[in-house]
C-alpha cells in the first residue's frame, strides 16, 4: 500500500469510504500484512521463538488491575530479561499477552490501530463487548501459526463504560488459540505460570481491594507465580526490573511508575524473607 510511483498520490484504496475496522481493510488490499496470514513454518519453532509467559488481571470496586512479569524464554534459555507484556490497548481497556512475543506484539499494535481506526470511522469509542470480539477475531486469524507452536494466548481488561453499576464496570476476558473468547469474573492468569497464579489469586482476592491493594495483590501473585515456574521472571532488585503493573478506571488508562511498583516489591520481598510462603488467608 504505497504511493504510485511518482505521482505523489494516495493509492485508489485509501479514497474510497469503508467499513470500521482496520483489519478488514488491511485484509483486502494488503493480506501478507496480517500476522495470521504468513506461510506456517514446516516444523514447529517453540524452541526458536522467544515466548512471553505470566500474565495476571483481577477487578476491584471500579476498575481492573493487569500485571506481567519481564522475562521471555527461548526453550530452556532466558531470550529478555524487561520484555513488556501488558499494553494499552485504548484509553479505557488494556491487554496481556502470553505466547509467540513477536506475533503477539505485532498483532497488539494491530488491534491498537483496529480500536483507533474504528473510533475515527464511527465517531465513537466501540464498547468494551466489542473490543473483545475484535480481539478474538484477530487471534482466530492466527490459528494456523498457533498449530505450529507460535501461539498467542492474551488477556484482555478494562472499565465498561456502559456498566450499569461503576463498582462493577471492571471486565476480564481470556482467550484461546482459536479464537474462543470467554468472560472472567473476579481474576484470571494466562501463560506458563498462570497456575501458581491463579492459585494465589483465588487466596488473596478480596471484593473490597482499594486500588493500591489490588496492584500488591497482583505483584504477590506474579512472586508465586516466578516461585514455582521457571519460565516466569521474578523481580529483579539489582537490575531494578519490576513486573508492569497497570490500571483502568473511569479516569481511563494508568501504567504504575517504576517508582511505585518498586515499593509494591520491596514490600512483598522484605515480607518474604521472614516467611517465604507469602501472606496467608483465613480459614473462615
Amino acid at each position: 500500500m504505497t504511493q504510485h510511483a511518482g505521482s505523489g498520490r494516495l493509492p485508489a484504496a485509501f479514497l474510497v469510504p469503508g467499513g470500521s475496522s482496520f483489519t478488514e481493510f488491511l485484509g483486502d488490499h494488503s493480506p501478507e500484512l496480517l500476522p495470521g496470514r504468513r506461510t506456517p513454518p514446516v516444523t514447529a519453532l517453540t524452541n526458536e521463538a522467544p515466548h512471553g509467559t505470566t500474565i495476571v488481571a483481577l477487578t476491584f470496586p471500579g476498575g481492573v488491575v493487569m500485571s506481567g512479569d519481564r522475562r521471555a524464554t527461548m526453550g530452556n534459555y532466558i531470550a529478555q530479561r524487561d520484555i513488556e507484556k501488558v499494553f494499552h490497548a485504548d484509553e479505557f481497556s488494556c491487554v496481556g499477552i502470553a505466547g509467540a512475543a513477536g506475533i503477539a506484539i505485532e498483532m497488539v499494535r494491530l488491534f491498537q490501530v483496529e480500536l483507533e481506526h474504528y473510533e475515527k470511522i464511527e465517531g465513537t469509542v466501540l464498547s468494551l463487548e466489542g473490543k473483545a470480539n475484535r480481539l478474538a477475531m484477530m487471534i482466530r486469524g492466527n490459528l494456523g501459526m498457533a498449530m505450529q507452536g507460535l501461539a498467542v494466548v492474551p488477556l484482555f481488561a478494562g472499565y465498561d463504560l456502559d456498566a450499569d453499576d461503576p463498582a462493577q464496570a471492571g471486565r476480564l476476558f481470556s482467550y484461546d488459540v482459536t479464537g474462543g473468547r470467554y468472560e472472567e469474573q473476579k481474576f484470571h492468569s494466562v501463560g506458563s505460570g498462570s497456575l501458581f497464579a491463579r492459585g494465589a489469586l483465588k487466596k488473596l482476592w478480596r471484593d473490597d481491594f482499594t486500588p493500591d491493594e489490588a496492584a500488591l495483590c497482583a505483584v504477590q501473585s506474579l512472586y508465586d507465580a516466578a516461585d514455582e515456574d521457571s519460565a516466569t521472571g521474578g523481580p529483579d532488585l539489582p537490575r531494578r526490573i519490576f513486573p508492569v503493573v497497570s490500571m483502568v478506571t473511569a479516569e481511563g488508562y494508568r501504567r504504575l511508575s517504576d517508582d511505585d511498583v518498586g515499593e509494591l516489591v520491596d514490600t512483598v520481598v522484605t515480607a518474604r524473607m521472614s516467611n517465604p510462603g507469602g501472606p496467608q488467608s483465613p480459614l473462615t
